[in-house]
């Protein structure tokens, strides 16, 4: 149905004339007519009576008029729910449990007044596509450029790197280290069953494994994180690395241990990923809040892969 002759149809209903409702449309008055004719064929009734004062509703029109103004509003709703600054800004953060999470809770306890729309999807293809299929508007991803280089009309911002902690039960070698380094790693058995092959999480522990001679095994089935996490906490020879940020909560009686890497320290490179023309004010917010939360360089050594995307 022709919004635009519904339109003219509830001015004509209103003004009680076709001139006024010319008037209030900014069209002439022969549009207004001409677009209630094609209503009323469409709809297969006469809506007006047509008199030498003006035009006066048929019974059907009467009956009509009150769905029109519906069909409206509804057009006004649909409108204003994907108006920039007026729909939620939908963010993929990877896992609910990860830093991405953490520093998108940070923007909304800043800017409480931006609706939120969190999503998970599985890796950066499927976020990437996402981003330029506009079904959302940014995500937190490592980039791995220029392995895969990101496509035209897309950008990225490198906003957080996040320190690696080892995690060990307390049989573990090293559970009563204050620190380690990735020199000290070397022959230990590093479990990491979610590492999935070909997506970016596999290339930054292949490159560091690779850099620094670590044996990182994603052998057997992935049960989830409580299950990896009874595991390294019964195990004396399995550990595993988490996010500095990573939420975990564990019985009491597993007395797991996070422990720091050091010397370097090695960070993952999360960055937001957008359609460079998107123009929603509350993904300009994120940026800045991001841009402003990224701490200053310390003199801690870090280590990111070779492929990266740069500050």
């Amino acid at each position: 149905m022709d919004l635009h002759a519904v339109r003219a149809f509830v001015a004509a209903a209103e003004a009680g004339q076709f001139q006024g409702a010319a008037a209030d449309l900014s069209i002439t008055q022969q549009a207004v007519s001409k677009r209630i004719a094609t209503l009323e064929k469409e709809l297969a009734v006469r809506l007006f009576t047509r008199t030498a004062r003006g035009a006066r509703l048929t019974i059907d029109g009467q009956v009509f008029l009150p769905h029109a103004r519906a069909l409206l509003q509804a057009e006004e709703r649909a409108a204003a729910s994907v108006r920039p600054g007026s729909r939620a800004l939908r963010v993929d953060v990877i896992g609910r449990r990860l830093a991405p999470a953490a520093l998108l809770r940070d923007f909304h306890h800043a800017h409480p007044d931006a609706p939120l729309d969190v999503v998970t999807l599985f890796d950066a293809d499927a976020a990437i596509s996402a981003v330029r299929a506009g079904t959302i508007d940014a995500a937190f991803r490592a980039v791995t450029v220029p392995a895969r280089q990101l496509p035209d009309g897309i950008a990225a911002d490198r906003v957080h790197d996040e320190p690696l902690q080892l995690l060990t039960g307390p049989g573990h070698a090293l559970a009563g280290a204050r620190s380690v380094t990735l020199a000290q790693l070397a022959g230990h058995r590093i479990w990491m069953p979610g590492i999935v092959t070909g997506t970016e999480w596999a290339a930054y522990y292949e490159e560091l494994a690779a850099a620094f001679g670590l044996t990182i095994e994603a052998t057997g089935p992935d049960f989830g994180t409580e299950p990896l996490l009874d595991t390294i906490a019964d195990s004396p020879a399995l550990a595993t690395f988490v996010g500095e940020q990573t939420r975990l909560v564990w019985p009491a009686d597993d007395d797991l241990r996070r422990i720091p890497v050091v010397d370097p320290t090695p960070v993952y490179p999360h960055s937001l990923i957008r359609r460079d023309d998107n123009p929603h004010p509350a993904l300009t917010a994120l940026r800045d809040h991001l841009a402003a939360a990224r701490p200053a360089e310390g003199a801690t050594a870090t280590w990111t892969p070779g492929w990266a995307w740069e500050w």
